[in-house]
């Protein structure tokens, strides 16, 4: 593709328990691509997000992100973490925290910023994802996207050079997820920002990813890789087939 690899898994095994959900996973993700995991219920993307970014150790195999591994080591994985940020699937803002007192968190437990530089991070952060003038409501105060927003904007609170989402549509009305996906290309092309987002809603898909894997829960592994429009019209796989076209399984 011409770019650097910043994200490289290899032959990775994970789980919970005794319960392996994926094995053998190995892909790659490139500097400035919106890379989308996808797949049906249970298949294991949001596994495999915890798996990416320290949540879950793994039980064989290794994440490199931008060259580092990541690993238990709490002084390696903090390093890490000052390079990602994540948008959860509930956003996770802190409900008796204010907008901005949630964006600042991160600012302030990684950095001995003073505090009026602090703010004005953090009014840049709530600009980017279009929430001036929120600075002081509670979550409990906005909207279900508003929320998904507050969060995005705590998630690019470090400058992070690759930005993670799990089920970024997962509650939203169709068109503020649609307003969600031109943010996230907003951003992916202003910031150059490598995007990493979980999900199974195709509309989703097909605006933002430049290139998808898909995961299947029977061999716990990657069955597809690869454009989504080109998956979608010539994959030769039913199980993706079916997934792309919306096909109800009569077997």
């Amino acid at each position: 593709m011409g770019r650097d690899v910043v994200i490289r898994v290899r032959d990775l095994r994970v789980g919970y328990g005794e319960d392996i959900v994926l094995d053998q996973v190995s892909f790659d993700v490139y500097e400035g691509e919106v890379f989308v995991i996808l797949g049906g219920s249970g298949c294991g993307k949001s596994t495999l997000l915890k798996g990416m970014i320290g949540l879950i150790p793994p039980f064989a195999g290794r994440v490199l992100i931008d060259g580092d591994s990541v690993s238990e080591d709490e002084e390696r994985l903090k390093g890490i973490f000052r390079k990602i940020g994540v948008l959860y699937q509930g956003a996770a803002l802190f409900g008796s925290m204010t907008v901005a007192e949630n964006v600042a968190l991160p600012i302030q437990a990684y950095t001995r910023l003073p505090p009026e530089s602090v703010n004005v991070i953090v009014q840049m952060k709530l600009g980017l994802v279009n929430l001036n003038g929120y600075e002081n409501h509670l979550p409990s105060e906005l909207s279900g996207g508003m929320k998904k927003r507050a969060g995005l904007a705590r998630a690019m609170a470090l400058n992070p050079k690759i930005l993670f989402f799990d089920e970024p549509s997962a509650g939203l009305d169709p068109v503020t997820s649609a307003e969600l996906d031109q943010l996230i290309l907003q951003l992916n092309r202003n910031l150059g920002t490598t995007m990493v987002i979980v999900t199974h809603e195709l509309q989703s898909i097909f605006a933002v990813a430049q290139r998808v894997i898909m995961l299947d829960r029977q061999t716990r592994g990657i069955i597809a890789e690869g454009d989504p429009q080109y998956l979608r019209d010539h994959s030769q796989n039913q199980a993706v087939k079916r997934f792309f076209n919306r096909v109800v399984n009569t077997e």
